[in-house]
C-alpha cells in the first residue's frame, strides 16, 4: 500500500469511537457536581452556623410577603386570609381616591425623607472625615467609643432623654428661667417637630454610621496623599482629589440602599411623640398603617399602603443603580 493511500485512510478514519466518547464528555459535569457537594461538605460547620440566621430571614422577611395578598381582599381577621372576599383594587382606590389622612401622611413622609437625605445622610461622612484627621489614635478610639454609645439606646430612652433636656421642665428651660430669660417650646411644638425628629436621628445614629466610612478611609493608599503633598496639594485639595474619590463608591452604595428605604422615616420614634403634637404634623405612612390597620381595623387599605411602599422602594433602587451604571459606577451590583 502506498504512502498516499495510508494517509487517506488515516484522515478518513474517525478520531474516536462515538460509543466511548459519551462517558468522557460527561466527566466534566459529574466532576463539577462532585466539586459542589465536596465544597458544601467542607463548609458544613459554617453552613450550620448560618442556618439560624437564614431561618430568621425566611420566617420574618420572606414568608410575611405572602400576606400582601390582603391588599387585594376585604380582609376579616375572624375569616382569615383564605376566607376573606376578594376586593380587587378597591383598597388602592380608597387610599389614592382622596383619603385626606393618607395624603397628609404621604406629605409628612416626603418632608422627613427630604430632611434626612439632606442632613442625616451626610452627617456620618463629615464626622468620619473629622475623626480621620485626628493624629492621636488613642483620642480617636475614645471619641469613637463615645459616639457609638447612643446607637445602643432604645428610642424610648432617647425620647425620654430629649424631653428631660428640652421639655417644658427640662434642663434647658430651667436654666433659662434661672437667668430670667424666655423659655423655649421645643418638645410638643408642631412647628419644631420635624426638626426635633431629624436632630434625634442625627444624635442617635451618626456615630454608628461612621464605621463604614472610616473603614473606607483606611483603604485609601497613603502614597496618594504623599504624591499629592509633593505636588503641592494642601489639605483641602487632598480632600477633594484623594479622600472624596476614595469614598465615592461606598457613598453611592449607601445612598442607593437608603433610597430603597426612603419612605420609612422612623415608626417607633414618631409613635412615641405623636400624642404630644397631634397627627396632622406627625402622621407618616408607617403610623398611618398602624393607626388605620391595627387600631381602626382597616386591614386592606393598610396592606395596600405597605405594598405601595415596597414597590416604590424597589423601583427607586433599580433606577438609581441604573443611573450609577450609566455614569460608570458599580452601584449595588455589577452590570
Amino acid at each position: 500500500m502506498s504512502l498516499a493511500s495510508r494517509s487517506v485512510e488515516r484522515s478518513s478514519a474517525p478520531d474516536h469511537d462515538p460509543v466511548t466518547a459519551s462517558p468522557a464528555a460527561s466527566r466534566p459535569t459529574a466532576a463539577r457536581r462532585r466539586g459542589v457537594w465536596s465544597k458544601l461538605w467542607r463548609d458544613r460547620v459554617l453552613i450550620l452556623f448560618c442556618l439560624p440566621g437564614l431561618a430568621v430571614i425566611i420566617g420574618f422577611h420572606y414568608l410575611p410577603l405572602l400576606g400582601n395578598v390582603i391588599a387585594f381582599k376585604d380582609y376579616q381577621p375572624f375569616l382569615g386570609i383564605a376566607g376573606s372576599d376578594w376586593s380587587g383594587l378597591d383598597n388602592f382606590a380608597v387610599i389614592f381616591g382622596g383619603d385626606s389622612q393618607f395624603l397628609n401622611a404621604l406629605k409628612n413622609t416626603l418632608i422627613l425623607t427630604a430632611l434626612q437625605s439632606v442632613f442625616v445622610f451626610p452627617a456620618p461622612i463629615l464626622l468620619a472625615l473629622l475623626l480621620n484627621s485626628l493624629l492621636s489614635e488613642s483620642i480617636k478610639r475614645i471619641v469613637q467609643s463615645v459616639l457609638y454609645l447612643p446607637h445602643f439606646l432604645s428610642w424610648v430612652m432617647v425620647v425620654a432623654l430629649f424631653q428631660s433636656v428640652l421639655g417644658g421642665s427640662g434642663l434647658l428651660n430651667n436654666f433659662l428661667r434661672a437667668h430670667d430669660l424666655d423659655t423655649l417650646s421645643i418638645i410638643g411644638n408642631p412647628d419644631t417637630f420635624r426638626i426635633l425628629l431629624t436632630s434625634q436621628v442625627i444624635w442617635k445614629d451618626t456615630g454608628w454610621a461612621t464605621i463604614l466610612f472610616l473603614a473606607a478611609l483606611s483603604q485609601i493608599d497613603a502614597q496618594l496623599y504623599e504624591a499629592a503633598s509633593v505636588d503641592g496639594a494642601g489639605r483641602t485639595r487632598q480632600l477633594w482629589h484623594v479622600t472624596l474619590p476614595g469614598l465615592k463608591p461606598i457613598i453611592i452604595l449607601l445612598f442607593i440602599l437608603r433610597l430603597g428605604d426612603s419612605l420609612t422615616v422612623g415608626f417607633e420614634q414618631i409613635i412615641l411623640q405623636q400624642q404630644a403634637v397631634g397627627r396632622d404634623v406627625s402622621e407618616v405612612l408607617d403610623t398611618y398603617v398602624y393607626n388605620n390597620g391595627i387600631i381602626a381595623g382597616d386591614w386592606g387599605a393598610s396592606a395596600a399602603v405597605g405594598l405601595v411602599k415596597g414597590i416604590v422602594g424597589v423601583v427607586l433602587v433599580l433606577t438609581a443603580n441604573k443611573i450609577a451604571h450609566i455614569f460608570g459606577e458599580e452601584g449595588v451590583y455589577q452590570r
